[in-house]
């Protein structure tokens, strides 16, 4: 663990590399960097596309890249990436990078896994109904080898670990049949091999009425933008902007990000066992057009308040767990991410830097 004042997480999509399933899918070559790159504004002002600057259009099979990346969370005190992981019934997706710094102990960069447990539809493109790879679970044998795959991650010395413990995010983990058994069964595994049970930890839905502490978890993560959709209506400011868009095109929801930036930080229900997970900026429409969700007028400085309201909520935590999630790193597509771009430069990682600095200071 590191000396910051807190322990900041990056979620990190592994997305930035072709893969036969999404030529098939999508189209030879397809990566997250063509829906952005292919991004249009849809409505005066909307800041599309978006420009990697320093990292460029990088492609996460090179280790050059992951180091880059590496290298700059580093410098601006992000202590580690939460990779997103894939495993439909024994089938993984987009495991190349994470499977090569494993091999390659390159770089050395703390890591952990979120197991991104849906399945993957054509919704980004306006097919919802178009499976493309279903989420099973098949049962033990499956959650057998499941777990075997994951113990290869538990024994790198980068992995991250609460008290010792392997951290261990699932995002649906209420979808899982009888969830508590198979963390119990993988706790009998863990036992096995000679490794702490996991620190198992759940994405929690506001809205859902589900407790994770009771079902094996050790605590839990609550992203802040789920629930914007029902703060307030912008149905006026649309149709305002309606006016001056000449196609009157169907426009996405939008909110402006200084009018719910204070209600983006959801209540601790979990005892001080329910992480905060703070948002620099979000812009969805790269994937998904008129259906998507747009934060209107990000910049550094909002997200600025709302980290230093994260910090000052873990910061009574002991130090293993005063524990921040950022999503995202680099999602560029979903418009939320901390790298670099054209218009704000280093802006978002400053903030990271400097609210670090003050919470410790």
């Amino acid at each position: 663990m590191s000396s910051s004042p807190a322990r900041l997480i990056a979620f990190h999509l592994p997305q930035f590399h072709p893969i036969p399933e999404n030529d098939e899918w999508w189209g030879k070559g397809f990566t997250e960097w063509t829906n952005t790159g292919k991004a249009k504004p849809l409505f005066p002002g909307h800041d599309q596309p978006k420009v990697p600057t320093d990292l460029g259009y990088y492609d996460l099979r090179l280790p050059e890249a992951r180091k880059a990346q590496a290298d700059l969370a580093r410098k601006y005190g992000v202590e580690g990436f939460c990779y997103y992981h894939y495993w439909f019934g024994g089938k993984r997706l987009l495991e190349r990078p994470v499977n090569e710094i494993i091999a390659s102990g390159e770089p050395d960069f703390p890591f952990c896994l979120c197991w991104a447990n849906e399945s993957w539809t054509g919704i980004w493109h306006g097919a919802p109904r178009r499976m493309l790879m279903e989420q099973t679970y098949p049962g033990e044998a499956d959650h057998r080898a499941h777990f075997e795959y994951l113990l290869t991650a538990f024994r790198d010395k980068r992995y991250i670990t609460v008290d010792g413990r392997p951290m261990f995010v699932i995002y649906r983990a209420w979808q899982i049949p009888d969830v508590k058994a198979v963390l119990d069964f993988w706790n009998a595994l863990a036992d096995e091999a000679g490794i702490p049970h996991p620190f198992y930890m759940c994405v929690r839905t506001p809205d859902l009425d589900w407790n994770p502490l009771e079902h094996g978890f050790s605590a839990t993560v609550t992203p802040s933008m789920p629930r914007i959709r029902h703060w307030i209506s912008w149905a006026e400011p649309v149709a305002r902007l309606r006016k001056y868009w000449k196609d009157k095109r169907k426009l996405p929801h939008i909110f402006q990000h200084a009018e719910v930036m204070d209600q983006m930080l959801a209540e601790n229900v979990s005892g001080g066992k329910d992480y905060p997970c703070v948002i620099p900026n979000w812009d969805n429409t790269p994937r998904s057009g008129s259906r998507g969700v747009v934060l209107q007028g990000s910049t550094p400085e909002l997200f600025r308040g709302h980290l230093r309201r994260a910090l000052d909520r873990v910061k009574d935590n002991r130090p293993e767990e005063r524990i921040v999630f950022v999503k995202s790193w680099n999602e560029w597509a979903e418009g939320n991410h901390l790298e670099p771009d054209l218009r704000f430069g280093h802006g978002y990682l400053e903030a990271v830097r400097d609210e670090l600095a003050r919470a410790g200071g």
